[in-house]
This record gives structure tokens, sequence and C-alpha cells, in this order.
């Protein structure tokens, strides 16, 4: 009877598709960094007025990304006729805001017209919100709690660039990293969560402005740090800020985020200004391996803003002028090409699907594959700058007015004021 009992179980457990845990969205690009979401599928469909859960205006102008933690929506905006940089919190389910808090007025740097003056996406674990914003000549790196509080703030070196400021934070344990590349004394800088002060800080030899945000992996038996910028590609222990590795160049300028193949078990990293690159890169070297460990190289279809994506066997990319490249990860084989529209926006996927963005507010989502397959293509109604996010099936997008929550239902609704 027991053996019975057992073997229905069993069957039962099989027979019951598993539930895909919800993931929060804390950081740039997700919770791998890396633009991927393994929750519930995204949406498909959508319009200004069909599949919107909620649609909450914005007090100011940025690009910066939305993020969520703990139920709650977390974004930055600059309040140009007051220079005040804000901090927001919004409710996941409604959209209604929470609380905003001031954490920097100062006079607005100049900058790219490309650029705002809030375009560092935030960071959030279970307790405190990380922001980084440039405080005139120095970066300015501030911790909240989860109800708009200050917890601490810290300058930790200084940022000098034409083009003005952006460097998302990332968190990797009991550590808030940041890249501070720029136009002088360029660092890396680790700071404790507790209290904001510096745990590690590691110079950057070129002096050049970047704006990478880096991915963390564990490849080839230790944790990488890996970002370009400062005329290299480059991989370091984020617990100690010591340098694994080394490519020279391929270019000067970088602002695309580095992303991994775990198919290929490649490094792929694209760039930008003056020159454009793509290069794939295996991770087990030490020292300088620019001459040994190119896995292959383009130089079709390169992105210099927009972040990249690997789905699968492909690697997908968009360049600024809006063409989509598709190429096999391990080989860098082009598969094709197709234009979709000016991009800023980084890529995600969900359940096998890549999401383009470009800066009119039109999402066209494709299916990665050896020829171009537009599954579907959706707008909002405003142009959008920044990158999307996703958690448990719902998409969040941030355009230049207005925050939208996306999910799909079985029939269209209006959006909430």
């Amino acid at each position: 009877m027991q053996l019975r009992w057992i073997l229905l179980l069993t069957a039962l457990w099989w027979a019951t598709p598993p539930r895909l845990e919800a993931e929060d969205w804390p950081v740039w690009r997700g919770p791998r960094l890396d633009g991927t979401s393994l929750g519930r599928p995204a949406p498909l469909h959508w319009s200004p007025t069909s599949n919107i859960v909620w649609k909450a205006q914005l007090p100011g102008f940025g690009h910066a990304s939305p993020i969520l933690r703990e139920g709650r929506l977390f974004t930055v905006c600059v309040l140009s006729n007051t220079s005040e940089r804000v901090l927001l919190s919004f409710d996941r389910s409604t959209g209604r805001e929470l609380w905003r808090s001031t954490v920097l007025t100062a006079p607005l740097e100049k900058r790219h017209p490309l650029n705002s003056h809030a375009s560092s996406t935030p960071a959030a674990d279970a307790d405190q919100v990380y922001t980084a914003f440039l405080d005139v000549d120095r970066m300015l790196v501030s911790a909240h709690t989860l109800g708009g509080a200050v917890r601490w703030q810290v300058r930790p070196g200084p940022f000098r660039s034409m083009h003005g400021f952006c460097s998302s934070p990332i968190l990797y344990k009991n550590l808030v990293i940041v890249n501070g590349d720029h136009d002088g004394d360029s660092y890396l800088v680790a700071l404790d969560r507790a209290d904001g002060h510096t745990v590690w800080k590691t110079p950057r030899e070129n002096h050049t402005r970047s704006y990478c945000v880096p991915i963390l992996r564990p490849l080839a038996g230790r944790m990488q740090m890996v970002l370009s910028g400062d005329k290299c590609i480059a991989s370091y222990d984020p617990g100690t800020g010591a340098r694994h590795w080394i490519i020279d160049g391929p270019t000067e300028q970088f602002v695309a985020s580095v992303v991994y193949s775990d198919r290929a078990q490649l490094l792929i990293a694209s760039g930008g200004f003056p020159d454009h690159h793509i290069l794939a890169i295996r991770p087990d070297g030490t020292g300088n391996i620019t001459g040994s460990h190119i896995a292959w190289r383009a130089t079709k279809g390169v992105s210099y803003v927009p972040s990249p994506i690997c789905a699968g066997d492909y690697f997908l990319i968009v360049s600024d002028a809006g063409f989509a490249t598709c190429f096999e990860a391990a080989t860098g084989r082009l598969l094709w090409q197709e234009r979709l529209g000016e991009h800023h926006a980084s890529l995600v996927s969900s359940a096998g699907l890549v999401y383009f963005l470009n800066d009119q507010g039109v999402m066209n989502i494709v299916r990665p594959g050896p020829a171009f397959d537009r599954v579907a293509q959706n707008e909002i109604g405003e142009p959008t700058f920044a990158s999307p996010a996703l958690s448990d099936g719902q998409l969040f997008l941030r355009g230049s007015q207005s925050l939208f929550c996306i999910e799909e239902r079985s029939g269209s609704r209006e959006p909430r004021p």
C-alpha cells in the first residue's frame, strides 16, 4: 500500500509542470547582468491601449532603467528646473509612487545629447537601494533604505568626461562595485554595503572614458568580473580587484556590456569608437592574452551603446543605427541582418525570444535562428532610451515621460491613470 502511494505521488509530481520561480530584476540587465529572464514568459502583444497593467507619470527625465526588488520598482530622474537628482519608488502592483528622495542637488554636468543627467541604473538588495551620480567632478555613490531614507553617501573618486556621466552599480557579496573609467585617473572601486567605505580600488592604465557595466561569472575555476573600456577588455577578481587577464584594445571607447555564451563558452564584447569590433574570448587566460585567446572577430553589426545578448546557439546584437544582427556564437558566422530602427536600449530575452526596443518605443520580438523571424511588433507611444526590465511575466518599460507595466491578458484593457 505504501509503495503504491509513493508511485502515485511520483507520477503526479512528474505530470505537474514545474513552476517557474519569480525573479526580481534588481540591477542593470537583471539578476545575471546579461538581459536574460528565466521566469514566466514576458508578454508578446500590447499597444498603448491594450495589455497595459498601469502607466505612471515620471516627474523628470532620465535614461536609467527601472529595477524591481521586494514588490517595489525603483528608478532615478533629474528635475532640471532645480538641478535635483531624485530616486523614486513605485508600487509594483499599481504603479503608485511610494516616495521620492533627493539624492543630490548640484550643477548639471555637460553631456552628450544622447546621454542624460540620470543615466545610471540603480541596484537593490533586500535592505538598500544604491545609486550613482556625478557631483560636479566626483562620483557620488549613495545607499537608501527601501523606504527612502539615506543610509550613507561617499565620493570614491573623480570623474571627468565631455560626454557626461553614467556608472551603474553592481552587487557582489558585501560589495557595491562601480566603474570609474574617465578622462583622468580611471579606476574600479568596491564599497562596503554597510557603510560605503572603500574595500578595494584598482587603477586603470589608459585614462579613457567608458560607461561599461561589468558582468560576473564563475569561469575557468574562478569568479570573474569582466568589462570592456579604457582601451581594453579585462577580467578581475570582484572580491579583491586583482586582474586575471587583459586584451589590448581593440578600440578606444566602449559602452555596451560584455555577455557570456554558455553554449559556446565564450565571452563576447562589442565596441565601439572609433574602430568597430566584436570579439569572442576564451575566459581561461592569465596576463595579457591579446594574441592567444580571441576565438573569433567581426566588424559588421557592431554596437556602441546597446548591449547584446546570447540566446542558445546564437549571439544577437543591434547597432545604434538599428541594424540587428545574428551570429552563430561558437564560430562568429553571420546568419542575418535586419533594419529595426535606431536603438540605444539593450536587448533582453524571455522564453527563447529576444526583445529589441528601438528609440521610438517600438518593440520587435525575434526568435533567434538561422533566418530572421519576427514573432511580434508592439509600441507604447513614447520615445524610449532606457533598457527594459522583466519579472514574473511582466515587462517594465521607461518612456520619455512614463513608466509602463505590461502583462499579457486575455483581452485589452485601458491603462490606469
